[in-house]
């Protein structure tokens, strides 16, 4: 039986692979996008099968009128793919209130309405599968990269929340948590904060530690993403790449090592 997906963010990068590869396969898409013009392509291949919709997902309002309208269209709704977003390169010092509000209010809160939107949908079915894509940075951080990291923590900590309330209603999530990959994100849908000098060597550090073999290939994750899709139990936390699984093992044991070191001071602080 085909699935009805509807992925936000569906113009370029992974939206617009993975909408692709399910429509290929014979699955039902509603991708939404900004710029409908953008959606054109799918259109023009895969005629019915994919409903293009106009959203800009900081709107809640319009974020509950779209789910209803491919409700109303496809009859149900399998799974979310909540992949709208975009990184806000910079040091936090550097960062304006605008730049911040933006880059929480679509990573973030733009999640948020579409899971809220999505929920009463699949509490009704008594089935669903959230899908949100957050990043790597979402369980550790870099520099560079505070406001993003902090925007995507928030999704991790929405999310995990969110399974233990849904669980009963027969609703899956999983959080697919990806390293960098060649894709818009860092290009031509980044936003770069106005440069302070005193933070040259913490950029040059940082991209100096970047090579060619950190940038995952965006098209060779469509196998990855249809087996995460199509899991009878899928896991909450999906690392994406090889590059995310051997850094976060690593902090997380130097965390927990910290906090070991420290966790007799902590106890005796608790006061019985």
């Amino acid at each position: 039986m085909s699935k009805i997906v509807l992925i936000t963010g569906a113009s370029r990068g992974f939206g617009k692979l993975w909408a692709k590869a399910l429509l290929e396969r014979g699955d039902k898409v509603a991708a939404t996008a900004r710029n409908l013009e953008d959606l054109n392509d799918l259109v023009q291949e895969f005629g019915s099968n994919v409903l293009p919709l106009k959203l800009n997902v900081n709107d809640r309002t319009a974020c509950f009128a779209a789910v209803k309208t491919v409700k109303d269209h496809f009859g149900r709704i399998d799974v979310l793919v909540n992949n709208a977003g975009f990184g806000l390169f910079g040091a936090i010092e550097e960062t304006s209130e605008q730049q911040a509000r933006a880059q929480m209010e679509t990573n973030f809160f733009g999640l948020l309405w579409m899971t809220q939107a999505i929920v009463p949908v699949m509490r009704e079915q008594k089935s669903g599968h959230i899908i949100q894509v957050s990043s790597f940075l979402g369980l550790v951080t870099l520099p560079v990269l505070g406001l993003y990291n902090a925007s995507k923590y928030a999704v991790n900590g929405l999310s995990e929340t969110l399974q233990q309330e849904v669980a009963g209603f027969g609703i899956k999530i999983s959080l697919i948590e990806p390293n960098g990959f060649s894709t818009d994100w860092s290009g031509a849908s980044a936003v770069q904060t106005e440069a302070n000098e005193a933070y040259t060597p913490v950029k040059a550090a940082f991209f100096e530690g970047t090579t060619p073999d950190s940038w995952g290939k965006p098209e060779t994750t469509v196998p990855a993403f249809l087996e995460l899709i199509d899991a009878e139990n899928p896991p909450l936390h999906f690392l994406l790449g090889k590059i995310a699984y051997p850094v976060v093992k690593q902090v997380y044991a130097a965390r927990l090592a910290e906090m070991e070191q420290w966790n007799q001071t902590a106890v005796t602080a608790h006061g019985h």
